[in-house]
């Protein structure tokens, strides 16, 4: 079975593939035609599909996500590289396929992942925040296991946030013992719940946002995370005004920086300045390495990357040596 990242202009595909995505939308003609937008996915990427012979019943058939079969052609449209669905069906147990085997996930086992954050969350010796950081890692230890940190390209694949989190630990933990006047503790406790209502502001599925919440629309995971600190201060008799409290809210809330992303507040302490950065580097540099990574091998250049001001990235020929 071909993989997605090995389609060219031209190629007549059948096989399984995970639907990921299903709307159904009318064409421009007179009268409208119903069809179906669709997104293939498997582990090397994924592929904007089109099945224009869809029938009435197919509208009852077809949720994302589930994995199909299907038939059809590779073309290019409007520069990229589109598939037109012939045929398509539902996989069913004796095809012997598993969703699972479709899906993108994290290189580290979720497992693992969480681990390191509570394993960190232990570490933190300040106790006012440690206990805040443990219980708001609690409240979604579950979701943590499989939850991406987005819907699109912010490590948008399974256990993703955890592994979105766990690499700006690692960074984090390299800028305090570079920068000795940064506070650990700080640092590395906003780096834990920085992002971590996102599972509860996305409804999410082995992996995939279905769409935002009903809290996640009207309050988003910025907000929601600082409440969730003063909820863990609570029910943890400290004090919600102490200054650990309202810096662990300070923490979370400026750290998309600007207003029109989201922040009500900049960073106005060193660790929030260095939370920001942090953050920007590991999402930049993972929508990079994902667009890289499903390229095809016949090409160079990435498509737009709407996360680095619509550039597109070059995979250089030249391979790297095994270091010595």
């Amino acid at each position: 079975m071909s993989l997605i990242k090995t389609f060219a202009d031209g190629d007549e595909i059948t096989g399984f593939y995970l639907l990921k995505s299903a709307a159904v939308k009318q064409t421009n003609g007179t009268p409208p035609k119903d069809y179906f937008d669709l997104i293939l996915a498997d582990r090397s990427g994924e592929i904007s599909a089109k099945f224009w012979d869809a029938a009435p019943a197919d509208k009852e058939t077809y949720f994302a996500p589930m994995l199909v079969k299907v038939k059809g052609i590779v073309h290019t449209y409007r520069e990229k590289l589109q598939f037109k669905v012939v045929r398509m069906r539902p996989a069913t147990d004796e095809d012997g396929y598993s969703l699972t085997e479709f899906i993108r996930s994290a290189p580290v086992q979720p497992v693992d992942l969480v681990g390191v954050m509570k394993r960190t969350a232990a570490s933190l010796t300040d106790e006012d925040m440690r206990t805040i950081v443990q219980y708001v890692i609690a409240k979604v230890e579950d979701k943590l296991m499989h939850y991406p940190a987005g819907k699109g390209m912010h490590h948008a694949f399974y256990a993703g946030l955890a592994y979105h989190i766990v690499r700006m630990l690692e960074l984090g933990e390299f800028v305090a013992k570079q920068r000795p006047f940064l506070n650990r503790d700080l640092l590395l406790a906003g780096i834990l719940i920085h992002d971590i209502a996102k599972t509860e502001e996305m409804d999410a599925e082995l992996g995939i946002v279905k769409d935002y919440s009903f809290t996640g629309k009207l309050l988003g995971h910025i907000s929601l995370a600082a409440n969730w600190t003063v909820e863990a201060a609570i029910a943890s008799g400290i004090d919600t005004n102490s200054e650990t409290v309202v810096l662990l809210q300070h923490l979370i809330l400026s750290h998309h920086n600007l207003g029109e992303w989201g922040s009500p507040v900049q960073p106005q302490i060193p660790e929030a300045v260095a939370l920001h950065y942090i953050d920007q580097l590991d999402a930049k540099l993972q929508a990079v390495e994902d667009a890289v990574d499903t390229l095809p091998d016949t090409e160079q250049w990435t498509a737009p990357l709407r996360i680095i001001e619509n550039k597109q990235i070059y995979r250089a020929k030249i391979k790297q040596n095994a270091p010595v």
